[in-house]
């Protein structure tokens, strides 16, 4: 059948390819992590195979769509505009630097910081492949915003990213210090950010802070619930780690992270105004004058 066009989803070569008609009706999509085509109208099953054969690689399965489990039914009724999915590491930060100020030294700082995030959040979209997702930029009401949520057979971990700027750093209890610069809350900032994302989840989140490019890296011996990451090793080592989640349940983890609404507090129920007094029950009690008794 002629027509049909091989459109991406997703993050560039990760993604879905859905195969649409014309008119833009989708009859078919390929699953690139799992290999599987699904195909909507079997009538269209050869034409789906023709016009997706220079993406297919390996053995494919092909076949009606799989049963949507609890996660896609979640991700199919969010809204476009609640879904974190698409942000990009380093995501407000490009904004910052596009529509902020024009300080030398200020704009400087901003590259720096996000040169780190995307380097790390690159490292982390890499695991993909092996069952990992990751979400930049988690929106947390309160205490500003998540660098990287990533999600996997390690569990769940909750990075702030640090640059290290090519100059010693030490990681305190409390606070951490990169070359003569004022020391930065940024323990203490990460374990309240993980405390909280533990409870909007209802899973345990481990905190963590990645530390870019650093000359040389020191962790107090005191420093033991934080995951200190360093590339290249960072991502080496959280693959390492003891199994701790699923595959079932780290989709449903992240169908459920990536949706704004999540991270939101709760909306208080409205407050009822005051009872309205029966008739003829005043102020100053029943059937009483306001007169002089």
């Amino acid at each position: 059948m002629r027509g049909l066009k091989v459109l991406p989803s997703g993050r560039p070569g990760r993604g879905r390819l859905y195969v649409n008609l014309p008119d833009g009706q989708a009859v078919a999509w390929y699953d690139r992590q799992a290999n599987r085509i699904s195909v909507l109208a079997d009538d269209h099953r050869e034409a789906v195979l023709a016009v997706l054969r220079p993406y297919l690689s390996g053995t494919v399965s092909i076949g009606p769509p799989p049963v949507p489990t609890a996660a896609d039914l979640r991700r199919l009724a969010m809204p476009p505009d609640a879904d974190l999915a698409p942000n990009r590491p380093g995501e407000t930060l490009l904004a910052e630097l596009e529509h902020g100020t024009a300080g030398t030294r200020s704009r400087h700082r901003l590259r720096q910081d996000l040169t780190a995030q995307q380097r790390t959040g690159d490292a982390f979209d890499a695991l993909e492949p092996d069952g990992w997702r990751t979400l930049h930029c988690v929106p947390l009401p309160g205490f500003g915003r998540i660098d990287h949520l990533v999600i996997g057979p390690a569990g769940i971990f909750c990075v702030r990213t640090v640059p290290g700027r090519r100059q010693r750093a030490v990681v305190g209890d409390l606070l951490l210090t990169v070359g003569r610069a004022e020391p930065r809350p940024d323990p203490r900032w990460i374990r309240g950010a993980a405390a909280r994302a533990t409870a909007v989840l209802d899973a345990k989140v481990t905190p963590a802070l990645a530390v870019v490019d650093a000359s040389r890296l020191e962790t107090a011996p005191t420093v033991r619930d934080i995951r200190i990451l360093q590339p290249p090793t960072a991502t080496p080592d959280l693959v390492a780690s003891p199994t701790a989640l699923k595959p079932p349940d780290i989709e449903a983890l992240f169908a459920q992270a990536r949706d704004t609404r999540t991270w939101l507090p709760p909306t208080p129920p409205p407050r009822s105004g005051p009872t309205p007094a029966p008739p003829g029950f005043g102020a100053r009690g029943p059937g009483r004058s306001p007169g002089k008794r």
